[in-house]
């Protein structure tokens, strides 16, 4: 189950990644984030956003072209120690 789920179909690029960000940015370390978005451009910028961060993306595509997004903020990988210099 979802602590937090956004609705943005109807939404073009870029207000789904956005939003995203966003609930992501304000949201629990362990939590769980469900996006649903119809805009065809989300496949790839919210996974994208999601890999940048180090989050775990599942991506359910219903059968009335709507893209379910589960966004999972457990860290998927660990940041080499002494890594600096570079951008998430």
């Amino acid at each position: 189950m979802a602590n937090l789920r956004l609705d943005l179909t109807g939404q073009l690029c870029p207000i789904p990644v956005h939003e995203s960000r966003r609930a992501m940015e304000h949201s629990g370390d362990h939590d769980t984030i469900e996006v649903l978005s119809d805009d065809p451009e989300s496949l790839h910028d919210i996974p994208a956003l999601c890999a940048r961060k180090g989050y775990a993306c599942k991506v359910i595509r219903g059968d009335d072209q709507v893209f379910t997004f589960i966004i999972s903020k457990y860290k998927t990988y660990s940041k080499p120690q002494g890594d600096i210099g570079t951008i998430p």
